[in-house]
C-alpha cells in the first residue's frame, strides 16, 4: 500500500522533474552521464582541467583532475574565502583601516603597491587581491585575520579539509611556489564552487575589470571578462612552475558552469581553453531540477503515531545534469521503508529515490520526513500493534 501511494505521488511529480530549472546546491552524482552527449568533448591544451555544473555538482569533463600541481595565485581563492567569512561574522568590516607590515610591503610577485606609511582599508585590500592579484594585499589580509600569515595558513588548511580538498596543502596565502604548496584541478573546483555558493554577496568582486590604487590602475587578468558577457569570474594564476592557470565561471540563463584550466602555455591559451570548456558544457548538456527543497512530495503512513501520516520530501533542491535531449528518458523509482513506526523526527530518512537513465543509476537521493510525528496514546499504539500482526 505504501509503495503504491508513493509511486502515485512521484508519477504526479514527474512533469516538474523534467522542467529545466537549475540553480541549487547538490551533491555530485556518480554515473549521471549514462548516455554519451552528442557533442564530443574538446581537446584541451593544458596539463589538467575540469568542468563542473554547480547546480548538480557533477563533473562533466576532466583530465588529470586529481594530479597535484602548483596552484599559483589560485591560492588566493582560499584567502578570499576566509576573508569573506570574517566579514560575515563581523570580525572585520570593509571600512576598517589596516596598517601595512614590512612583510606585506616587501611581498614578491604581483602587487597592489600598498605602503607601510599609509593605512589601507579592508575593501581596498580585497579588490587589490582579487582584481590585481596582489600578494601584498593577500599577506596584509592574512595578518589581519590570522595574526600572522603562518597562523592564517593553518586556518586555510583546516578550511580545505572541511571542503573536502583531500589533495591540497597550502604553505602561504599568496600562491608563491614551494614544495609543500599544492592542489589539484578537482580540489580547486570545489573551492571556487564553495566561494560562489557560500558568499554570493561578495562574488561580484570577481567581475571587476580593473582597480586603481596608489595612482596605479591595473586590469583584471581574466581575459574572458572582456570577451564573454556570461563570464563573471573567477581567478587567474601564473608561476614558472604552475604555468598559466585560470578558473572561470559563466552563467547563461539559470545555469552556472565552472571550468578549471591548469598548466596552459600562455595567457591567451588558458583563456581560449577555458572558453572551449564552458561552451561545450552549455551546448552538450542540460540541467534538470528534480525536486524542490522542503516541498512535500508524498504522505507516508505512520504506525503508532499521533498522526496517521508524515509529509516527506528533500532537504535540498535536487538537480541532475545529463546530455541534451535525454530528460524524457529519466525514470524515478521509490525505495521506501515498508513500515514507519512513530516517533518520527523531522529530517529522519524515510526512503530513497533512485533516478535511472538508459538503465543505469544516475542519482540516488534520500527521502526525509519534513515534520515530527510523536507517538500515539497507549490505546492507539495497542490498536496499531494488533493491525500490524495482520500485515
Amino acid at each position: 500500500m505504501l509503495r503504491r501511494s508513493l509511486a502515485a505521488a512521484f508519477t504526479a511529480l514527474l512533469p516538474l522533474a523534467l522542467a529545466l530549472a537549475p540553480d541549487a546546491r547538490a551533491q555530485a552524482v556518480p554515473g549521471a552521464a549514462a548516455v554519451a552527449p552528442a557533442i564530443s568533448p574538446p581537446a584541451v591544451a593544458a596539463a589538467a582541467h575540469v568542468l563542473v555544473d554547480l547546480a548538480s555538482g557533477q563533473t562533466l569533463v576532466a583530465a588529470n583532475a586529481d594530479e597535484k600541481r602548483d596552484p599559483a595565485s589560485l591560492t588566493k581563492l582560499m584567502t578570499a574565502y576566509l576573508a569573506f567569512g570574517a566579514l560575515r561574522q563581523k570580525a572585520i568590516v570593509p571600512s576598517q583601516m589596516v596598517s601595512v607590515s614590512q612583510k606585506a610591503w616587501r611581498a614578491e610577485g604581483s602587487r597592489m603597491f600598498i605602503e607601510p606609511r599609509r593605512t589601507v582599508s579592508v575593501e581596498e585590500l580585497l579588490k587589490g587581491m582579487i582584481v590585481q592579484s596582489g600578494n601584498d594585499a593577500s599577506i596584509a589580509l592574512a595578518e589581519l585575520i590570522g595574526g600572522s600569515e603562518e597562523q592564517f595558513v593553518v586556518t586555510m588548511n583546516e578550511a580545505a579539509a572541511r571542503l573536502g580538498m583531500a589533495n591540497t596543502r597550502f604553505a602561504n596565502a599568496t600562491g608563491l611556489s614551494g614544495p609543500q604548496h599544492h592542489s589539484t584541478a578537482e580540489d580547486l573546483a570545489k573551492l571556487a564552487g564553495a566561494l560562489i555558493r557560500d558568499y554570493p554577496e561578495y562574488y561580484p568582486l570577481y567581475a571587476l575589470k580593473e582597480f586603481r590604487y596608489n595612482n596605479i590602475t591595473q586590469a583584471n587578468r581574466n581575459r574572458l571578462l572582456w570577451t564573454d558577457p556570461h563570464v563573471d569570474g573567477v581567478k587567474t594564476g601564473h608561476t614558472e612552475q604552475a604555468g598559466w592557470c585560470l578558473i572561470a565561471s559563466a552563467r547563461r540563463g539559470e545555469r552556472r558552469l565552472l571550468s578549471v584550466v591548469l598548466g596552459a602555455a600562455s595567457d591567451a591559451v588558458r583563456a581560449a581553453e577555458s572558453q572551449k570548456l564552458l561552451n561545450y558544457g552549455f551546448q552538450a548538456f542540460d540541467t534538470v531540477q528534480l525536486y524542490q527543497a522542503g516541498k512535500p512530495v508524498a504522505a507516508l503512513d505512520v504506525w503508532k503515531g499521533a498522526a496517521r501520516q508524515v509529509a516527506a520530501g528533500f532537504v535540498a533542491d535536487r538537480h541532475l545534469t545529463l546530455p541534451k535531449g535525454q530528460a524524457e528518458r529519466l525514470q524515478l523509482t521509490l525505495v521506501a521503508q515498508e513500515r514507519l513506526i512513530a516517533p518520527v523526527q523531522r529530517g529522519q530518512r524515510v526512503g530513497l529515490v533512485r533516478v535511472t537513465l538508459a538503465g543505469r543509476t544516475a542519482a540516488e537521493f534520500p527521502l526525509i520526513a519534513l515534520e515530527d510525528v510523536g507517538t500515539a496514546s497507549l490505546l492507539g499504539r495497542a490498536w496499531d500493534t494488533v493491525r500490524l500482526w495482520f500485515k
